[in-house]
């Protein structure tokens, strides 16, 4: 499975994308820059029902697109 289809499969399930996910998350309070992935992963998996393969995906765009920040 590509990238990609990660990230469409996400999108079918749960009607969002990596960056809806950011707004939720900077709302309910989880994000901050210096989260780590299990922080995501958790939140993703018990609000979302998505897997682990799922939410690494979305952890990936977050790492991608800068907004955590990359450890030290």
């Amino acid at each position: 499975m590509s990238f990609q289809a990660y990230l469409d499969n996400i999108k079918a399930k749960t009607g969002k994308t990596p960056e809806d996910f950011k707004v939720l998350a900077t709302e309910v309070g989880v994000y901050h820059p210096d989260m780590k992935a299990g922080d995501l992963v958790a939140w993703l998996k018990k609000e979302f029902g998505l897997g682990h393969g799922h939410s690494m995906a979305v952890w990936a765009v977050f790492k991608a697109e800068g907004w955590v920040n990359a450890p030290k």
